[in-house]
Formats: C-alpha cells, structure tokens, sequence
C-alpha cells in the first residue's frame, strides 16, 4: 500500500470515528431529557443518516482494511435497540381488509382540518369528501383525529356530524368550549362502542393550545382507556420551508436560514418534552387497558417517543416494514405518527394509508384483548 493510500484510509477513519461518535450520541439522545439540552436533541433527526454512514464505513473497510470495521461493527451493535426502533423488519406485514372475530380496528390521523372549512366545491373540498370516503373506507371501530376541526355554523363544514352520522360513528368526545365562537379545532375520538367516561389534560403554556383526550370505551363488556393528542408542531410556516430547500440547494444565506430552522426547532423540541412527561403520568394512572393514538410530531429515536411509549408496544414496528414514514413533507424518513398499545392487548395487523389528501398518512391497527 501506497504513502499516499495509508495517509487516506487514516483520514478516513478519522471521519469513520467522528461518524460512529455522532452515531452513538444519537443513539443515546431519547434517554436525555431535552428540557435544557433542546439543540442536543436534533440529533436524533440525523440518526437514520448516520446509520447509513456507519454502515457503508463497515462494508469498505470489511474490502479494505478489515480491522478497521470492528469500530462500525461495535457501534451498530450497540445501536441495534435504535435502529429497530426506527425500522421495522415484521416478517408478516401484510394486511388483511376484512378484520377477524373479536378485533378492534383503530385509525388515527392528522387530518389538517380536512383541508377546507368552508362549505364550497374547491379543490379543497373535494380533498375533504375524498378524506371521508378513505375512513369510511378504513371500516376502523375507533377513531383518533389530530387537527380535527368542525363548525356550527351554517357556511362551514361540521365535521363531527360528516363523521358521526355520515360514516356511523355514534360515540365521540370532542372537548370544546363554546364561548362565541363557531368553529373548534383539537383533538377527537370517535367510536362505534359507547364511550361511558371521558377527561381532557391541558399541555402547560406557553405550547400551543392542545390537549391531551382520553375517553374509556366499553367494548364489549371491557372498558378500554383511549388517548389521542398533537404534540408542539414546529410551527414551520411557508417562509421557514422555503429557507429549509435554500439550505438543502446550498442557496441562501447558510447562517441566517439555519439559526432561524434550529430556533424553532429547539423551543418545539422543549414543549414535547414537557408535553410526554404530561402524556406518561396520565397514562400511567389509567385504570383500564390503554391504547395510544396520536401525532407526536417526533421521531422513533427521541425522548418524546421513548417517554409516552414506555412499555407500551408500536402497532407498526410489531407488524410493519420499513421506516413507516407518516409526514409527507420535508423528509422521507419522517414518521411521527403512532398507536400504541399496551400489554392487554395483542397487535394483530398494522398498515399506513398512504394517499397525499393530507400532509400525513393514516395509521390503521387491528388488536385484540389478550386473555389475561
């Protein structure tokens, strides 16, 4: 070997290490609260890349220099429990339409205030009867929407009678107060069982006016605990993604565009936080069986995932393939939408419904009450 190959390949490793480092930081990034540590937190939503990174050093070296891949080698195994978090290898992940005896079918989805609130025949209403058609579609028992919206008044939709009535869903909770105002926004579940309690938990100011629902269902003689919530966004506007492509092309100016996307970025990641720790202690006080079903607007490798998930199973890393990708936007490796369920039940089937009606895909899950 070459002076000129050995000053190379020791370059390269040099990289190799800095790589498995970031690699490994990020694989302990949703073990560490990001309440004070918020920009450490963003590296969790480099973890798929530097995955790859890692991995394509440990096949050059396993050519080139073989002893050197023992530092990859190392850091993929001891980032195994992350990278099944993030890719789900179920060796059954078909999906049957047709749900068995005895099976609940639960959906959610963050359906962007079915895109039109307005009683009209644009675009956007026809986006929104299409939307409706895919849950009838869906034939799921329960239903959690995130950025649900309806109105009383006459000249815009009332979603909750679209959906209750229209698609048969007798049950719902859907916390708004009326004080003059005509149109409601937040959170819902509907349910096709009669829904015989419910509670709503404010996230603390000053994150977005969102809540924590949970309603206790009877299904069939059983009552089953479901929560539903949406998480902080990050509150990107059109001016905040048209700066995130300038910094993809390179174009722009870096400093400026960046400080601004790393800004919003660090004070949503800081309200999740606070919000998860909101979301695991009501959860952990529920008397019934619990299934989890909402935008958490995190990734798999974050702390926010990790605290509501808890001991709590992932409907798709149990029976899906894949990344599961559930935001349509910005990146491919972007799934931040959930059920979970905890250890009553056991998840028997799990798709994602992957039309562009909305800005995220619909998670559909069948489970059944263990017998325990």
């Amino acid at each position: 070997m070459g002076i000129f190959a050995r000053i190379s390949n020791r370059v390269l490793f040099v990289v190799n290490a800095v790589v498995v480092a970031a690699f490994l930081l990020a694989c302990l990034n949703p073990y560490i609260s990001p309440e004070n540590w918020p920009l450490f937190a963003l590296i969790s939503l480099a973890f798929p890349f530097l995955a790859v990174l890692v991995i394509a050093f440990l096949v050059w070296w396993l050519f080139a220099f073989r002893k050197w891949a023992l530092l990859s080698a190392i850091a993929l195994i001891l980032g195994s429990g992350q990278i099944f978090n993030f890719f789900a290898v179920s060796l059954n992940s078909s999906f049957e339409e047709q749900p068995k005896e005895k099976v609940l079918r639960v959906a959610t989805w963050n359906v962007a205030r079915f895109i039109e609130m307005v009683k009209n025949n644009n675009m956007g209403s026809q986006t929104r009867y299409k939307m409706l058609k895919q849950i009838g579609r869906a034939n799921a028992d329960i239903l959690c929407f995130q950025e649900f919206s309806s109105s009383i008044s006459p000249d815009w939709y009332n979603n909750i009678v679209a959906v209750g009535k229209g698609l048969k869903y007798p049950y719902h909770y859907f916390s708004h107060d009326v004080d003059g105002d005509k149109l409601f926004n937040g959170s819902v579940i509907f349910s096709r069982f009669p829904i015989v309690d419910t509670g709503m938990v404010r996230f603390p100011r000053p994150s977005l006016p969102d809540a924590l629902v949970f309603a206790d269902i009877n299904v069939d003689g059983k009552l089953v605990r479901v929560h539903t919530a949406h998480l902080q966004s990050n509150q990107f506007r059109k001016e905040d993604r048209s700066k995130i492509e300038e910094l993809k092309d390179g174009k722009g100016n870096w400093i400026n565009n960046a400080g601004r996307i790393l800004s919003k970025l660090s004070v949503a990641i800081r309200y999740r936080s606070i919000q998860a720790d909101v979301v695991k202690t009501v959860i952990s006080s529920s008397p019934n069986p619990v299934i989890f079903c909402g935008d958490l607007n995190d990734v798999p490798n974050s702390y926010t995932y990790r605290t509501i998930k808890g001991d709590m199973s992932d409907a798709f890393l149990r029976k899906g393939f894949g990344i599961g990708r559930t935001y349509t936007s910005l990146s491919p490796t972007l799934r931040i939408d959930y059920i979970f369920a905890d250890h009553h039940f056991e998840i028997q089937q799990c798709k994602r419904i992957t039309t562009r009606y909305s800005d995220h895909y619909m998670v559909v899950a069948d489970l059944k009450l263990a017998n325990r």
